[in-house]
């Protein structure tokens, strides 16, 4: 890595960097070409500025006269016209001119802000296009009071690197650099950002390394940004370990350094890992984890590195010294698949290898369920042992926009399932160790499906996402045809309606939410506690999950009835008063009344207890109670 990105006053040394007030320096990496110019314009006549060649095929140059504002594009070899591939700003999309950003123009105001601690992470994930009706940065802003009374501590930004069109998932993203013109540009996200901070929430930002999306992706006439030795599913490779990758890896390690410092990003979601190649020795992974972990350290304040992967790899959240990349916290797919199993019954697809509660035991126990055991579905052993690592190493969850938005219809729990499942769900991601994430519009039951949207405008790109999308759904043998990607429809059905949350069915789900994120952040040994000091038992039989958890002098006991009948269990409690703090089939839930007792005399022998259906029950240890706060 570069010595000088790990410097508190980093900055950005690709792209226009603006000097003064009207002088703009442009770098940008391009060894395939033997001449590049910048073509801007001044009162709607072009211009050209040729630009130097440096070392490792850099080109570098000043313009006079430019400011904020202006737009540019870069010239190879006196021939076609391009974006910048690190611009900052695309106005007009994706084949239109770049535009010079002066980051120094924003009024930040969160300078005393140091982000929230990881363990303390409750993290709600959003699309920006669909959370709101307006679909911007700002109309975000609005909502963040409400997210703070919900509880949660950090929002999740899913990719708002510029995509074709306006409507996206925001995983075709083709310009790094450039927050999405329809959703605000670089002012509304910092204005977002700022908002955040100030009402005490961390921002996380999904990004994409693996992978460009094919329309408007121009760097492979700059330099060899892209690799044919291995392939995606979603397209061509990035090139982090062959000829000229060090600066291709420069590029994106840059990209990691720019959204935490110059945007205030407080942690980054790598999106698909298993699509990052990298066979040598010092792993792009690894990089680009110690240069945001030195960058945060620098700018004294708390910044991560979280991973998506389908490997079950422990490798990527051990840390470096024990031959590890170090990153923080990965997503577990696991947990959410033997939850989904035993909540909706569905067994196909990748589901097939999950449905029996020592599933979920061991997601709750280990991390991994998958440690190095056969898979059904993928017809090969699968995974590694996650026991050794911290809980908090973990984000789990009972939906997000993978798990919706990738079903054929697009549809959350709440379409399908009655309020006992959901809470069940809900108790199940809240009160059970690892960190917790909501998808939008879960708290409170939102009925709208969560579909993939696309506004490409290459007729046979578009014919290629329609069939894709069909393919995508055979392993899982759906009834019906998926919504058209394309259509405007789409996404318009894609929308939630926030003030769905305010009556009935929708009010109780929420308010359950509350609680249990309230009962999380305020139980010490629910919002931090050690391996060693969580007992988890099933009965099988019953169908039913204990919990059993201890921090210092507090323990608490969960239990969670996933079958539908009645369940009567003989269970160990440890001596002492148990007091009953939550119970999902209260009314005031929208249960049918509670059937278990508000206190339990435990002598150090087994109790007899009757769990409804699809109920979450939270027992603590009444005689040494004392929450956080409270006297």
């Amino acid at each position: 890595m570069h010595g000088e990105h790990l410097l508190n006053t980093w900055k950005l040394d690709l792209g226009a960097s603006p000097i003064g007030k009207d002088r703009v320096h442009f770098k940008v990496w391009a060894p395939r070409a033997g001449q590049v110019s910048v073509k801007t314009w001044r009162d709607g006549l072009p211009r050209e500025v040729p630009l130097s060649r440096h070392d490792a095929g850099y080109y570098e140059g000043t313009a006079e006269q430019m400011t904020e504002g202006n737009r540019y594009v870069y010239l190879l070899d006196h021939g076609a016209e391009y974006p910048d591939p690190a611009s900052r700003f695309q106005p007009e999309g994706v084949h239109a001119p770049s535009q010079v950003v002066d980051p120094s123009l924003f009024q930040w105001e969160d300078q005393d802000w140091k982000g929230v601690e990881f363990r303390d992470f409750i993290i709600y994930e959003i699309h920006v296009g669909t959370f709101t009706k307006d679909g911007t940065f700002e109309s975000v802003v609005p909502s963040l009071p409400y997210l703070r009374e919900l509880g949660v501590t950090a929002l999740e930004l899913m990719p708002v690197a510029q995509f074709p069109g306006t409507r996206n998932w925001g995983y075709d993203g083709t310009y790094p650099y450039a927050p999405q013109h329809s959703y605000g540009g670089p002012q509304g996200l910092k204005a977002l950002i700022n908002a955040c901070h100030k009402e005490g929430l961390s921002v996380i930002l999904d990004v994409v390394y693996n992978h460009l999306g094919p329309e408007g992706n121009y760097l492979a006439n700059f330099g060899p940004y892209f690799t044919n030795r291995y392939r995606t599913p979603w397209g061509d490779a990035i090139n982090f370990d062959g000829p000229l990758s060090d600066e291709v890896r420069h590029f994106f390690i840059s990209n990691a350094l720019y959204w935490t410092t110059e945007y205030h990003v407080d942690a980054l979601r790598i999106d698909a890992i298993h699509g990052i190649f990298d066979f040598g020795a010092h792993h792009f992974l690894q990089e680009l984890g110690e240069a945001v972990h030195e960058q945060a350290e620098a700018l004294a304040r708390n910044i991560y590195v979280i991973a998506e992967s389908d490997l079950n790899d422990v490798r990527v959240i051990n840390p470096i010294e024990l031959g590890g990349y170090g990153l923080d916290a990965q997503w577990n797919d696991d947990f959410h698949h033997a939850l989904h199993t035993l909540v909706t019954g569905e067994r196909q697809g990748y589901y097939q290898d999950f449905g029996e509660l020592s599933h979920l035991e061991k997601a709750v126990k280990e991390g991994f369920v998958y440690s190095g055991q056969y898979s059904q579905y993928r017809m090969r052993r699968h995974g590694s042992s996650s026991k050794e690592r911290p809980v908090h190493q973990f984000i789990i969850f009972s939906q997000n926009h993978d798990q919706v938005g990738n079903r054929l219809m697009g549809d959350r729990l709440s379409a399908s399932e009655p309020i006992e499942k959901l809470k069940v769900a809900a108790a199940l991601v809240l009160l059970t160790p690892g960190i917790p994430l909501l998808f939008m519009g879960e708290e409170y039951g939102e009925p709208a499906p969560f579909l993939y949207f696309v506004s490409h405008s290459d007729p046979d790109l578009i014919e290629a996402v329609r069939r894709g999308r069909v393919e995508e759904f055979t392993a899982f043998r759906w009834q019906g045809d998926p919504a058209d990607p394309q259509a405007e429809s789409t996404f318009l059905r894609s929308k939630l309606d926030l003030e769905l949350r305010r009556n009935g069915k929708h009010r109780q789900l929420l308010e359950f939410y509350q609680e249990l994120i309230r009962l999380r952040r305020t139980i010490p040994c629910l919002s931090t506690c050690a391996r060693k000091e969580i007992e988890v038992r099933t009965f099988e039989k019953e169908g039913v999950l204990s919990v059993h958890r201890r921090q210092g002098s507090d323990e608490t006991l969960s239990l969670f009835n996933v079958c539908e009948g009645q369940a009567n269990i003989h269970l160990f409690f440890p001596e002492g008063e148990w007091e009953i703090l939550l119970d999902a089939n209260a009314p005031r839930w929208g249960g049918s009344g509670r059937v278990t007792p508000d206190v339990i005399t435990a002598s150090g022998q087994k109790t007899t207890l009757s769990v409804p259906g699809f109920s979450a029950i939270l027992y603590r240890l009444r005689e040494r109670q004392c929450l956080q706060g409270e006297s």
